[in-house]
Formats: C-alpha cells, sequence, structure tokens
C-alpha cells in the first residue's frame, strides 16, 4: 500500500476553518504531547525539526528547511513536510505538505481563541501584519465572524493595500491608533519585537489576539494590555516561559502566573463572551498543533478517498 502525499491544493480543498477548529478543540481532551525540538546549522541555511507524540493519536516530525540564499534563485525560502505516524505501530501513515499544515494550524489556532473568547457578533475585526500569515487570517476570521468588516494594517502601507486586493471587501487601516479602538477584534501577526498595541487604545469588549511574538525577546502588546485583560494561550508549555509576551512581564511582575488563566487544555474555562471585559489570546504554536492539524488533514483525506 502506498504512502499518501497530500500536496497543498488538495488538502486546501477537503478543509474548512469551523470544523477545523472544533477538532482543535476535541484534540486537547487527549493528554498533553511529548515535544522535542532540533536545530542543524550550515551557515546561512537551518534544519529545523519539530516532534510530537499524543497518546491515542499518533506521531508527527516535522521538518523545515530555511536556505536564506532560495529567492534569488527563485525558489522558496522555506521548505518543508510533515511525516505522520500511526500510534498503534509506529508506521508512516502520510506525508503532509509543510505549508499547508502550517497555514492551517496557525490561523485556527487564533480563530478557534476568538470563537471562545470574542464577542459572535463582531462587526470589526483588525489584522495587523500584511504577510503571509495576514492572508490566512483573513480567509479564517471571515469564516469565523462572516459578518464582520476586515480590516488590514500594515507598517508599510502598500503590502496592506496589496493584501486588501487580493480579498474582496478587506479594507485598508492607514492608521493603526483609531483601527484598534474601532475594532471588536484584533489580531497580531507582525514580526515585531517592541509592542505595537497598546493597553491605553482598549477598551472593554475587545478581543485581542497575538501571534507574531515567537521568541524570549518579542512581543506586540505592552504591559498595560496585559494588564487590562485577562489572559489565556493555546498551550502553557509554548509560551509562559518560551515567548516574551508572557517571559518578560512574568520577570518584571508586571503580571503574575496565575495571571494566565487558562490554556486549551482546559478549554472549558474559556468564559463566554462579556461586553464589559477586554480578552487576551496568545497563539503559541508548538508541535502538538502541527500533529492535531496534519491528522485532521488525514482524516478528512480518508473520507474522500
Amino acid at each position: 500500500m502506498s504512502i499518501p502525499f497530500i500536496g497543498f491544493d488538495e488538502g486546501e480543498a477537503l478543509l474548512d476553518w469551523i470544523s477545523f477548529t472544533e477538532a482543535l478543540a476535541a484534540s486537547h481532551d487527549l493528554p498533553r504531547a511529548e515535544m522535542s525540538d532540533t536545530f542543524l546549522y550550515r551557515d546561512p541555511d537551518t534544519l529545523l525539526s519539530r516532534s510530537a507524540w499524543i497518546d491515542g493519536l499518533g506521531l508527527a516530525v516535522k521538518t523545515a528547511n530555511v536556505f536564506p540564499r532560495n529567492p534569488d534563485a527563485g525558489k522558496p525560502m522555506i521548505n518543508g513536510s510533515v511525516c505522520l505516524y500511526s500510534d498503534t505501530d509506529g508506521t508512516l501513515e502520510a506525508l503532509v505538505d509543510f505549508h499547508l499544515v502550517t497555514k492551517w494550524k496557525t490561523a485556527g489556532d487564533s480563530l478557534l481563541g476568538a470563537l471562545r473568547l470574542a464577542d459572535p457578533d463582531a462587526k470589526e475585526v483588525l489584522i495587523v501584519g500584511a504577510g503571509t500569515v495576514g492572508g490566512s487570517l483573513i480567509e479564517a476570521f471571515s469564516a469565523g465572524f462572516p459578518q464582520a468588516q476586515i480590516r488590514v494594517w500594515n507598517r508599510t502601507a502598500s503590502k496592506a493595500q496589496d493584501l486588501c486586493a487580493r480579498y474582496s471587501g478587506t479594507k485598508h487601516a492607514p492608521e493603526l491608533e483609531p483601527a484598534v479602538r474601532n475594532a471588536d477584534i484584533i489580531v497580531t501577526c507582525t514580526m515585531s519585537s517592541e509592542p505595537v498595541i497598546q493597553g491605553a487604545w482598549l477598551r472593554p469588549g475587545q478581543h485581542l489576539n497575538l501571534i507574531g511574538a515567537y521568541r524570549p525577546d518579542m512581543r506586540e502588546a505592552d504591559d498595560a494590555a496585559l494588564q487590562r485583560a485577562q489572559i489565556y494561550c493555546d498551550s502553557f508549555g509554548t509560551t509562559l516561559d518560551h515567548i516574551g509576551e508572557f517571559k518578560i512581564p512574568l520577570a518584571s511582575g508586571t503580571i503574575q502566573r496565575s495571571d494566565v488563566l487558562a490554556d486549551y487544555y482546559s478549554i472549558a474555562d474559556f468564559p463566554a463572551f462579556e461586553p464589559g471585559r477586554i480578552t487576551l489570546f496568545k497563539n503559541g504554536g508548538g508541535g502538538h498543533l502541527d500533529l492535531m492539524t496534519s491528522h485532521h488533514i488525514l482524516q478528512k483525506w480518508k473520507a474522500q478517498a
């Protein structure tokens, strides 16, 4: 029996954002994942392998090859794949396109947080950042909040305008502060090390959803934003001690560990929307989400095979 390779276009045709977020939530009923990352370097190139094992779901190894010189030759800088293995006997079950898994994991992770915490009748969604993830977020949040106007702000306005032109109905937000103040949901996907969202701009009823920061020195929201909000995340294990969004204010005493109220392994503790409070969700990612995403894609592929 041949091992399936599920490519990007083939996988895209099988998936929808709402059922995917439901699958992510259900996967967190299983035991917490065992995870490990390894890096290999050959200047300037990098090989990152991210492994996860969830008892009852299976094993995955996601490999990313980063070759910075590739764009000069007209090739993608990042390539890779996900190997999905059986939890029963360890046999290889599928190869899944790296970009497919990354897209759906990243945007779906944040969409699940917003669906649990934000105003279900949100009228304005602001996406801060106009890179590849920004496009995925337009698709995801348009599905999750179909009645909302999606706006995009980016430090380089032309990039936001170009992204909006690719998605009918999406509008460019020329100024960040007024766009934040007006939004019901703010989703950040920048590469900033310094906060771009100021807590003073926020108002009760808003949901702030942070994606971009992934290193210990990176933040997208300032201390005031964290102090004013009720705080949640996808996984304590991939955020608290690893990402500056929490690591820096925890170290300074700005917030306490107890201020991060729940992660997806206790998703029942995510409260229903209340207009009198601000909620904040940190998307930390992690290999366990790559495994959950790949497993969902494989199940959808098997159902139509």
